[in-house]
């Protein structure tokens, strides 16, 4: 694992234009139409036909994607691209028993969880209370750690159990869809408006975990493709479609997480992990 410690052009352009979005009236009045349930609905059908096919080869261009890590790049609309599958071997799971893994690409801060406490991502806080809306859940966690993964548009949308174990149902949470990106962090409580799904894990080695899926704007679409059910680590748990973005963890203090993943997030740093790597310490 390296620590990030700069962007790539692609991240500067889309900095500009959130920063338009939220710092500008005329940027304001664009963003209210974008959060519209009507205005996702009706990009997220477009990007899921063949009239969005243009869209692709730019869209893989200025993100660096190399595509012969995927199973097909005979895509027929946008969506086809972006939850592109990738070649069995290319995210290789830790088989030990006792190594919770990573359960998708991503920028990934931690935080122990304490009780009544805030947590900041950038300059956005929340409790885990009002994350879940659901005082009992939070307090089984009370001085275990919270993971947020953050995903990129050049990362690999589709996401995994981190263990094995039992799985609960579904339970989805209606916010309003809104970028996770660090400059809106400035201007609103991002993770407790944005659409979002969490089930319940009882897994075999680590305890209870729940992890949850956080929409974004414009499709912010969520797809799990299970209810409840015996999982296994590795197995895939869903995908993002354009707009979906972040997954959270949150495990018991018993799970303890590898120093340097707490070291990085002290210091302000994202610390880039793949689906598949262990994220625990002393395993």
């Amino acid at each position: 694992m390296n620590t990030v410690t700069n962007k790539p052009q692609a991240a500067e352009d889309s900095g500009k234009a959130l920063k338009f979005l939220y710092e500008t009236v005329f940027g304001r009045v664009i963003l209210r139409l974008l959060r519209a349930k009507w205005i996702s609905k009706l990009a997220g059908a477009f990007l899921s036909t063949r009239l969005s096919k243009p869209l692709i080869k730019p869209f893989v261009k200025s993100n660096n994607i190399d595509l012969s890590e995927f199973e097909s790049d005979n895509f027929t609309c946008f969506n086809d691209c972006f939850c592109r599958k990738i070649k069995p071997g290319f995210r290789p799971i830790d088989s030990d028993p006792h190594a919770l893994i990573a359960p998708c690409d991503g920028l990934l801060s931690v935080y122990k969880i304490e009780s009544g406490a805030v947590y900041p991502v950038k300059q956005s806080k929340y409790t885990i209370s009002s994350l879940l809306k659901n005082d009992d859940l939070a307090k089984a966690f009370a001085g275990g750690y919270i993971y947020i993964y953050r995903l990129c548009v050049n990362h690999y949308h589709r996401y995994s159990y981190p263990a094995d174990g039992v799985k609960g149902d579904n339970t989805y949470i209606k916010g309003t869809l809104h970028t996770v990106r660090p400059i809106a962090l400035r201007h609103s409580p991002v993770f407790c408006e944005n659409s979002r799904e969490y089930t319940v894990i009882s897994t075999d080695n680590f305890g209870k975990i729940v992890q949850m899926e956080v929409g974004a704007m414009l499709v912010g679409k969520i797809k799990n493709l299970h209810g409840g059910k015996r999982v296994q680590k590795g197995e895939e748990k869903g995908m993002f479609l354009y707009g979906g973005s972040t997954v959270i963890m949150l495990t018991d203090k018993n799970t303890k997480p590898l120093p340097e993943l707490l070291e990085n997030t002290a210091a302000g740093l994202e610390t880039p992990v793949r689906l598949g790597e262990n994220i625990l310490d002393s395993i």
